[in-house]
């Protein structure tokens, strides 16, 4: 449904999503986009078509799969992402290593196909992605394990922290799969605050089971916002007073070099007692923010880190080579374009030029 939704709306993805999909799936197999109806709404069904021997059963088939087909630029990465959060909640629901997670319900070819053209789409776009609340479902799911509540523990595992609300509409609402996918675009961390913008396109994607009273529809909308993007992130704070300037700075190099991390500052401050304290500042992805804070603790003497979630808005920027020398470039409002030579490149030349005009001084 997500793939439908975003192909409805931007139908100038299609050829890449297509693509995409034919590459990962076997002989005999292919996507299909077809317009239909769900209750009085009209949109688009994303579905499989063809007949093919075998199907991928295992996290490893999948990845491997992924890994061997080739795929648009940062498609596999992001289809690899929901991959994985799929199966780490299999693994941890079941207690098993990642590498011997079996899928069940989800093993067959339109859950790889899902997968591709979501993270197909997710690296096209390159957008800010937010959900409203999710449908919480009633009653039961039939699965291998026999019936379970819905939502599915998977689906449950995945997508803790986000909000839900209830309908009254009986059945699985979100299913693992879609859980995944949801977690990919939003990093896992939650559902996320509009940023607001101009609408562009809205797309419907057209699920196949009847719902009591409602349309079967998910809804996408792509709004472009102003050249400021608004994004979560992460702020852990913390003090040390017993570490000497020395491990300091080398502690703040090695957490600058952790992935996730955004930024770090180091603020000289007084602690209890008067006593002279470092205050250490990370800016980080909030999908990687735990990874972060176990690196913290070790590199670090503190014992206890603070979390707060922010949102930042932040220019559209890129680098490049000016002459031979790394410019950072920034879009600022009103279209005007803001360049500045890196000024690691000026230290080094500035140095160099000292040391040559110094050489033929003592010649």
């Amino acid at each position: 449904m997500f793939a439908a939704a975003m192909l409805a709306a931007r139908p100038d993805l299609a050829p890449r999503v297509f693509a995409d999909t034919a590459a990962v799936l076997p002989d005999g197999l292919s996507a299909t986009l077809t317009d239909g109806t769900s209750g009085a709404l009209t949109g688009c069904r994303f579905a499989l078509t063809g007949k093919a021997d075998g199907r991928p059963t295992t996290y490893a088939a999948f990845r491997d799969r992924i890994a061997a087909a080739g795929l648009s630029h940062g498609t596999a990465a992001a289809a690899q992402d929901m991959l994985k959060r799929l199966a780490r909640a299999e693994a941890a629901i079941h207690d098993v290593p990642l590498e011997r997670v079996h899928f069940h319900e989800i093993a067959d070819w339109d859950t790889l196909m899902d997968l591709v053209a979501a993270g197909s789409i997710m690296a096209a776009m390159g957008a800010t992605w937010s959900i409203g609340p999710l449908p919480l479902g009633r009653g039961q799911v039939r699965t291998a394990h026999g019936a379970l509540p819905v939502p599915a523990p998977a689906t449950a595992a995945i997508l803790s922290g986000y909000d839900w609300h209830d309908d009254g509409i009986p059945g699985e609402r979100v299913t693992p799969t879609g859980a995944a996918i949801l977690a990919g675009l939003t990093g896992g961390a939650g559902s996320g605050t509009h940023p607001g913008g101009r609408l562009t396109a809205v797309g419907h994607g057209l699920g196949t089971r009847p719902l009591p009273g409602v349309p079967n529809v998910l809804r996408a909308t792509v709004f472009e916002t102003a050249a400021a993007r608004s994004e979560r992130t992460e702020i852990l704070s913390f003090e040390v007073d017993d570490m000497t300037g020395e491990e300091i700075a080398t502690a703040a190099d090695r957490l600058r070099t952790v992935h996730g991390v955004r930024d770090l500052v180091l603020i000289p401050a007084f602690g209890k007692k008067g006593r002279p304290v470092t205050r250490i500042e990370v800016q980080a992805d909030p999908a990687f923010a735990a990874a972060v804070v176990e690196e913290v603790f070790a590199q670090t003497s503190t014992l206890g880190v603070r979390r707060q979630e922010m949102r930042r808005d932040i220019l559209p920027r890129a680098k490049d080579l000016a002459q031979g020398h790394p410019v950072k470039s920034a879009l600022r409002p009103g279209g005007v374009v803001t360049t500045k030579i890196e000024q690691d490149a000026l230290t080094d030349e500035t140095l160099d030029a000292r040391r040559r005009t110094a050489r033929e001084a003592e010649q």
